[in-house]
């Protein structure tokens, strides 16, 4: 019989995807694929709230995701080029949207594809030049999908609660800083 098995380990500093295909499971005959080294252990939560927070943006100011992140357990930073800082209105609703998109409880599931099989709507641009040929797509419920191979929630409701800090803008980029505080 033959399948194939996914699955993530770590091994300090770096993260790895395997892939074993070909898996005879009577002789335990395995070929493995690393699929793009990782070098960070992310907290799945705010990691996750990263990809609803850039998703949003992208819908309200259509900027795109974000090139500068740094995604942390009790902090988190993103940055995006906007042409005008948004209203304390536009904040509220940001955060609005993200805790209502937490309490649907949407599923966070994996595609394992091939670089010419990826939707036309997820861009590439962030993936390292020796990105394999095989990405992970991450979908967040039918709200979000991107290659990424960073480690994620089950779903929404995992990330709990999701608080803006504090926000900047300075020379043409807007900053969040924000919280996620598990339930």
């Amino acid at each position: 019989m033959q399948t194939e098995i996914q699955r993530e380990i770590s091994a300090f500093p770096y993260k790895f995807l395997l892939i074993y295909h070909n898996i005879d499971l009577m002789e335990n005959d395995l070929t493995t694929t690393i699929l793009n080294a990782h070098n960070k252990e992310e907290f799945p939560p705010a990691h996750t709230a990263e990809h609803l927070l850039n998703q949003t943006m992208d819908r309200m100011f259509h900027c795109g995701r974000s090139k500068n992140a740094h995604i942390e357990r009790k902090k988190s930073k993103i940055n995006w080029p906007l042409a005008q800082a948004p209203t304390p209105e536009q904040i509220e609703q940001i955060e609005h949207t993200i805790q209502e998109l937490i309490e649907k409880d949407l599923p966070v599931t994996y595609e394992y594809v091939t670089r010419d099989a990826v939707p036309a709507d997820v861009p590439l641009d962030k993936l390292p030049e020796d990105a394999s040929e095989t990405l992970r797509l991450v979908r967040i419920g039918d709200y979000d999908v991107c290659a990424c191979i960073g480690t994620h929630v089950k779903s929404t409701k995992e990330i709990g609660n999701f608080r803006i800090s504090s926000t900047s803008y300075a020379d043409g980029v807007f900053r969040i800083v924000f919280r996620v505080s598990e339930n």
